[in-house]
């Protein structure tokens, strides 16, 4: 049993945040109902190459979607409607990622299904929120990540403001909105009731600035792009090395010290200018071409058997290739077969008691859609037929 097992999510939405959250969902044990468009589906189903070539789904699509029923409805018709109204009375949870007010027109809005389903969990997702002036605009990740800040302290000094390279505002949101309905289900253990959750990628990103946005509020100032160095911790940053490069990540004085010893020259750490970590950010820019002179004489791998020797943090840039022969990948299984073809990775969360049902494919297109309406809806045969011959449902 799963730690969700036994709790309902009817997921109406799309793309990477919102199905991010529902997937945490179903690797704990949950029941999530994908509601799709019939015919087209989900946009990332088509997001490709790669596809997997024994289903024809997408790579993307299958990162944010195992363990789901897929259910094709087409909610832009009132039966279409009507099905995911009784859906609703069933479900904890509903979870949507439509611009603003746009299932509320449809009558499927966090006050219609609330008030049909008193004790539901609505977790609406949107680009800038229910409120204030953005709160009409789309949202994308890339977007966020410019207006949020992100890019602003990304990427080389003397280069373009840099995104990230993954979604990681939609992932960041997934993992907020996964935590939002948890706690709310928990609430509602004391309340009995359940409430509307607005999560906006905006807010998320912001957020997420952790102690690069907490320095501004600080001081007032704008934290400078310093590529792959850091703005208050040094060393920690990329080296050249003979062969390649090394990320060095020392943490405090006593770690300086071993490192320095290490690379032959004991007398750095004795410099006043770079005995102390407040030191080291001020002479930065004396200190990082001494120890690029002491990196670059050995290869990464030298360095990094050195370094995990002497107890100092650092290590390769690994491509995905290493990451799957890495010893510590294999031994925590972090890589799963999910069928024919396809393989994935394995969720994070491990419980010493509960199980994670992390190895389920995701699922074609509207393929629950029949076992849904009939063990949840107790729709019969002919029901499902008519409303097929209608093209509601697929």
């Amino acid at each position: 049993m799963g730690p969700l097992s036994g709790y309902k999510i009817l997921d109406l939405s799309r793309v990477l945040a919102g199905p991010w959250a529902s997937q945490i969902f179903a690797d704990l044990g949950a029941e999530v109902i994908k509601i799709e468009r019939p015919g087209k589906g989900d946009d990332t189903r088509a997001w490709g190459p790669p596809f997997v070539e024994e289903s024809g789904i997408s790579a993307y699509f299958c990162a944010a979607n195992r363990g789901k029923k897929s259910v094709a409805i087409d909610i832009s018709k009132p039966e279409g409607q009507a099905l995911i109204r009784r859906l609703a009375e069933k479900a904890d949870v509903v979870l949507e990622n439509f611009k603003f007010g746009g299932l509320a027109k449809l009558g499927l809005g966090p006050e219609d299904l609330l008030t049909l389903n008193p004790r539901l969990v609505y977790c609406s997702i949107t680009g800038f929120g229910q409120t204030g002036p953005y709160r009409n605009r789309a949202g994308y990740d890339f977007l966020m990540q410019g207006m949020g800040g992100l890019m602003s302290v990304t990427g080389a000094p003397d280069g373009e403001p840099m995104k990230a390279g993954v979604a990681v505002v939609d992932v960041f949101t997934g993992l907020y909105a996964s935590n939002a309905v948890m706690a709310a289900l928990l609430e509602r253990e004391r309340s009995g009731l359940g409430q509307h959750i607005d999560l906006a990628l905006f807010d998320v990103q912001i957020a997420a600035m952790a102690n690069q946005i907490s320095s501004y509020l600080v001081s007032g100032a704008q934290p400078p792009r310093l590529g792959n160095a850091h703005p208050s911790i040094v060393p920690y940053q990329v080296f050249p090395t003979l062969d390649g490069h090394l990320i060095l990540a020392i943490g405090n004085d006593e770690q300086f010290a071993r490192f320095v010893t290490l690379a032959g020259a004991p007398e750095l750490s004795q410099d006043e200018r770079f005995a102390t970590n407040p030191a080291r950010v001020k002479h930065r820019a004396i200190l990082v071409p001494l120890l690029e002179a002491l990196l670059a004489a050995r290869t990464t791998k030298d360095w990094t058997e050195a370094l995990e020797a002497f107890g100092i943090p650092g290590g390769p840039i690994n491509e995905f290739a290493d990451i799957d022969a890495d010893p510590q990948v294999q031994a925590r299984g972090i890589f799963k077969t999910l069928g024919p073809g396809l393989r994935g990775v394995a969720s994070p969360m491990r419980f010493s008691r509960s199980e994670v049902a992390d190895d389920r494919p995701p699922p074609h297109l509207g393929a629950d859609t029949d076992e849904v309406l009939a063990l949840v809806l107790a729709l019969s045969e002919t029901e499902r037929t008519a409303l097929r011959d209608n093209k509601i449902i697929s």
